[in-house]
């Protein structure tokens, strides 16, 4: 027998195939540590290399409106996509108000709560303004005033001064039921954000008049209900923040990633089992086709004698859930095999108005950017002191 020389052969396409893929079972999840690293099979070279990564590595926009984006990212590590993620979240500035003075409140909601739920809600304004002009506030130290620090390209002052009146028209009114409604009842029953003024102070005219100016996204935010004699007088300090310091300056709604799911019909489902797998995903991820004479006449293929008979195809795996429904019929054991592909995450980003959709992630990938120039003098010193 001839001497073994140790070598392993270089994997096929088959076996790198399903290395990339995640095993979906009935009850377990198999094959979910990644494997593309030095040394991790014999005889394989893995060390990353920029021209691999530039000839495998896409992004492909799926839907793309101006606050709803969602997108793939095919080619990357986990880790990769991971940051994205969190620099989405939390490492992208936005306006928020942080400083709430409270002249008169007698309205029901107590002034915490009142402030609260002022400084949840999203503003927008000139975009030069708030990227360019506007810088991030300091906070006073000790014994400092709040408003030593404050200056005009750090802070947008804001005003909601609204009292609550009866309506004088309101019994001439033709309606029957107008009495019953205190939107026509009262002026200013219901206090919205498109009540909050924004006041113009030194150099912030320039950019924010107009158009451009501070104004809520959502105008129809309800912030109060009021009735006659109560009135709000608030004056309202709005700065440039990140989401790691508060949830309010985050600019998304959601960010969030899944991996491709895979479907494989590895034998033929025909006729009324077809028609129960297709009700086994949501609607779009399979279909019916036919049996072509092809198949038919082709021995081994399963559809012998089957020409012009339904079968299961995958017609968009893109849209399933990875519910496993499928996995529970004993008539599909070992005819079908789920998974998720590990270098393919389909990005969904709900913006919340300050930023479009697709600009949040060419931000992320300049924040991510910044942050390796950052490192990468660092690790060279570390090596070189070694």
């Amino acid at each position: 027998m001839a001497p073994s020389s140790g070598r392993r052969p270089p994997p096929s396409a088959e076996e790198l195939e399903e290395r990339n893929i995640v095993g979906i079972n009935k009850e377990t999840v198999t094959n979910t540590v990644s494997t593309d690293f030095p040394d991790n099979f014999a005889n394989e070279e893995h060390a990353w290399d920029k021209e691999h990564f530039r000839r495998h590595f896409r992004v492909q926009f799926h839907s793309n409106q101006q606050f709803d984006a969602q997108f793939s990212l095919i080619g990357v590590d986990a880790s990769i996509a991971n940051a994205f993620r969190r620099i989405l979240i939390a490492e992208i500035p936005t306006l928020a108000i942080e400083t709430v003075f409270v002249n008169n409140n007698t309205s029901v909601i107590q002034d915490e709560v009142l402030a609260h739920r002022l400084g949840l809600i999203p503003f927008t304004g000139s975009k030069e303004g708030i990227r360019d002009f506007l810088n991030f506030w300091r906070k006073p130290r000790e014994g400092q005033d709040a408003f030593e620090t404050t200056f005009d390209n750090n802070t947008v002052a804001l005003q909601l001064r609204v009292r609550c009146e009866a309506n004088p028209d309101a019994a001439a009114s033709a309606d029957p039921d107008a009495e019953r409604d205190p939107r026509k009842l009262y002026r200013h029953a219901h206090v919205y954000a498109s009540d909050i003024t924004m006041e113009l102070l030194g150099g912030q005219a320039k950019y924010f008049s107009g158009e451009g100016a501070i104004r809520p996204v959502y105008p129809d935010i309800l912030i109060a209900k009021m009735r006659p004699g109560q009135e709000l007088d608030i004056d309202m300090h709005m700065h440039k923040g990140y989401g790691w310091d508060h949830s309010k300056y985050s600019p998304v709604a959601t960010a969030s990633y899944r991996l491709m799911p895979t479907i494989q019909i590895l034998k033929p489902i025909l006729g009324d089992d077809a028609r129960k797998f297709v009700g086994c995903f949501p609607e779009g991820v399979a279909g019916l086709g036919r049996v072509t004479a092809e198949e038919a006449r082709w021995l081994g293929s399963g559809c012998e004698g089957c020409e012009g008979e339904v079968k299961a195809v995958v017609k968009d795996p893109m849209r399933d859930t990875v519910s496993r429904e499928v996995l529970r019929h004993a008539e599909f054991d070992g005819k079908v095999r789920l998974g998720r592909r590990k270098d393919h995450f389909i990005f969904s980003i709900e913006s919340l108005g300050q930023w479009d959709s697709d600009e949040l992630f060419v931000e992320a990938v300049k924040t991510l950017k910044r942050k390796c120039q950052v490192l990468r003098p660092q690790v060279t010193d570390m090596v070189q002191l070694f």
